[in-house]
């Protein structure tokens, strides 16, 4: 395949597309996007943006009829119509099987289990009252198979007294960790089964909205622990038997296991720091993996701090970003806005990536940047 002469659809025109489309900029390849929201920040850079139902079977199928590669930026797509375009010659990456494993947290929950692959015991329930009927299983966190995304669709339950704040839908109970940390490995296989990992990162969750609030690269961990979430990532995506970019999140318990707490079949969040910080992008990356391409190389160049811009609390409207000038006058500081017009509590409106060779300088840095902007309406 001609990859200067191909058209790639991305199924969701969100920040993930925005920036994926930044990368395939650099290598002439054509962009067609599908999104519900005309609005949405790949519509102003797309090639071609089409305004449409990522879930509606007909729409999916008629918007790859014109594309050599079909992706996603997001798991919430109507898979049978992708099947319908892989029947067609039409490459589909990540496969819609795979899409349907791991946007299904029950099924990913299993697969891990049928695998060997570290992961934290887990029962499947099927309602509220199968929830409350696991009350020994406490303390624990209550997922909904389907549907969750971003800190949504998790409760935890510590005790009896919390149960009535479970899911009255599918879902899992998965024992609470006691975890030292949280880190992620993003993993990247291209068509001919090559695999390459990206260096370990560390994640800090916002304690309110359960999503990263910041991270930073490399994590502070040992060499061996390192070694060993990068071997269970690897062993993930093999497994999946999944072509593209793979988010693998998992816990450093206290007695230094790592076991793996959920999966992305795209970029993530936790891959933004290494547009600056690598000598390949998470972007980048999943492009050459997608087209079949040699992998890009993943070492990081100088370590890395990524911060997710989030809407302020009690601010909804039009976005106002205050102390932009600020950051922007931070050595080492780089500013990403996604191009989301209207802010709400806890948006990703975009995230600031910095660098610097000294960590302590970086974790300053980070915590300067934190006070300096916001995100109000």
């Amino acid at each position: 395949m001609n990859i200067t002469q191909s058209k790639l659809g991305i199924l969701g025109g969100g920040q993930l597309g925005k920036m994926l489309i930044q990368s395939a900029m650099d290598l002439n390849i054509d962009i067609k996007i599908l999104d519900p929201d005309p609005n949405a920040p790949c519509s102003k850079i797309a090639h071609e943006f089409v305004s449409g139902s990522l879930l509606d079977y007909e729409t999916v199928v008629r918007f790859g009829l014109d594309c050599d590669v079909i992706t996603i930026e997001i798991e919430n797509v109507n898979t049978e119509a992708l099947k319908a375009l892989q029947k067609q010659g039409k490459k589909v990456y990540p496969e819609p099987e795979v899409i349907e494993l791991i946007r299904d947290k029950r099924k990913q929950k299993a697969f891990y289990k049928a695998n060997r692959i570290p992961t934290a015991d887990f029962v499947l329930t099927e309602n509220l009252d199968e929830v409350k009927s696991h009350e020994s299983f406490l303390p624990a966190v209550n997922k909904m198979g389907v549907g969750g995304y971003d800190g949504k669709g998790v409760q935890v339950i510590k005790e009896t007294r919390d149960l009535d704040k479970g899911f009255d839908a599918p879902g899992l109970l998965e024992k609470l960790i006691d975890f030292e940390k949280e880190i992620s490995v993003i993993v990247a296989r291209n068509t001919k089964g090559e695999i390459k990992t990206f260096p370990v990162v560390e994640l800090v969750f916002h304690p309110e909205a359960n999503l990263v609030d910041y991270l930073f690269a490399p994590a502070n961990i040992t060499e061996g622990q390192s070694k060993e979430a990068q071997k269970i990532a690897t062993q993930v995506i093999e497994k999946i038997d999944m072509v593209g970019i793979l988010a693998v999140e998992m816990f450093l318990t206290k007695t230094g296991e790592i076991l793996v707490n959920e999966v992305a079949p795209r970029p993530h969040n936790s891959g933004h720091q290494t547009i600056e910080a690598n000598h390949s992008s998470q972007y980048d990356q999943h492009l050459r993996a997608i087209f079949g391409l040699p992998l890009g190389d993943t070492d990081a160049m100088i370590p890395a701090a990524m911060i997710n811009l989030l809407g302020e609390e009690g601010h909804q409207g039009i976005a106002i970003y205050e102390g932009m000038e600020e950051v922007l006058g931070i050595s080492g500081a780089h500013i990403h806005l996604y191009g989301k017009k209207l802010t709400k509590p806890f948006r990703k409106m975009g995230h600031i990536i910095v660098v610097d060779e000294d960590q302590r300088s970086l974790k300053q840095k980070v915590e300067k940047v934190k006070t300096l902007i916001k995100v109000k309406a």
